[in-house]
């Protein structure tokens, strides 16, 4: 049985049981992760824990969510200091996405648990255009294309730089050769005359 926990707020709790997810998704790979397991590595009785999840598919999603914002926010720091040029904010974008590609296997884990979800498929669709849509804004003032055809451009190259990050975790390529493979591609995508 769970032992008393100290009272936290609901979003506070909340946070604790992602941060619990996320070392269980860690040490035991997804399929260690259940709302159970969860319950008694966080300490709390289950019923805390399915309140805020409900199932292990919206467990799973929570976690997905988490760390999507994560790496996002990962990214917007990056380019708020990077020096304002299109080679240079290609070249933070590239190395901030091998870097979650990296530190973060819990995503690809994560992610995998939960492939043919219709639920899933949503939220990663959210999460893929959240994405194209920062990459698209940062690379706005460094490109000549209009809106639409560069946001169509950064889809492909997070198309391309999903396939390098698989080169990347089988030890196919190294990740200085990731980062400059995914910056000259997203480079590329700036000349309106390679259209």
């Amino acid at each position: 049985m769970a032992t008393p926990t100290t009272r936290l707020s609901k979003q506070a709790r909340r946070e604790q049981l992602l941060e619990t997810a996320l070392t269980i998704v860690r040490t035991q790979g997804a399929d260690g992760l259940t709302l159970p397991t969860l319950a008694e590595a966080a300490e709390v009785s289950r019923p805390i824990v399915y309140d805020h999840f409900g199932t292990r598919h919206g467990l799973l999603i929570a976690l997905y969510q988490r760390l999507d914002e994560q790496h996002r926010a990962a990214l917007t720091r990056a380019l708020r200091e990077a020096v304002p040029t299109g080679h240079e904010v290609a070249r933070v974008m590239s190395a901030a996405y091998f870097a979650c590609a990296t530190a973060m296997p819990e995503f690809n884990a994560v992610s995998a648990a939960l492939r043919g979800s219709p639920e899933m498929e949503a939220v990663q669709r959210e999460a893929l255009d959240g994405y194209t849509d920062l990459m698209a804004t940062a690379l706005a003032p460094h490109s000549g294309l209009p809106a639409p055809a560069l946001r169509l451009r950064c889809v492909g190259a997070l198309g391309a730089a999903e396939a390098i990050a698989a080169e990347l975790n089988h030890g196919h390529t190294t990740l200085e050769n990731a980062v400059t493979a995914l910056t000259d591609l997203i480079t590329s995508t700036l000349d309106p005359r390679s259209r």
